[in-house]
């Protein structure tokens, strides 16, 4: 999986899974452009992943995660609910503003 942190007045976090980076989800009028210049960070292990979302969390930032394993790393960071997930094209994501 991927992280990489965007600093401007407020931090933005995007995650993705490694497979969808580069990829274009569409699905009725809703789309998904998982575009490397924003989601291609560093790629982490998931247990790095969970801890660096638990410590944005914090920071009150804003997360923009795509793929299934980012999403379960997210519940299990317990920063999302399985509820919130939304899914285009068989993708699940989430957007957290906090």
């Amino acid at each position: 999986m991927y992280i990489k942190i965007h600093k401007s007045y407020r931090t933005i976090v995007a995650i993705a899974d490694a497979e969808v980076i580069g990829k274009k989800f569409e699905e009725g009028k809703r789309q998904l452009d998982v575009r490397e210049s924003f989601f291609k960070g560093n790629l982490i292990n998931k247990e790095q992943l969970i801890k660096q979302m638990i410590d944005q969390r914090k920071e009150d930032a804003t997360f923009y995660i795509i793929g299934g394993k980012s999403v379960q790393a997210a519940i299990e960071a317990g920063i999302i609910n399985e509820k919130d997930i939304d899914i285009v094209q068989g993708t699940p994501f989430i957007l957290i503003l906090l």
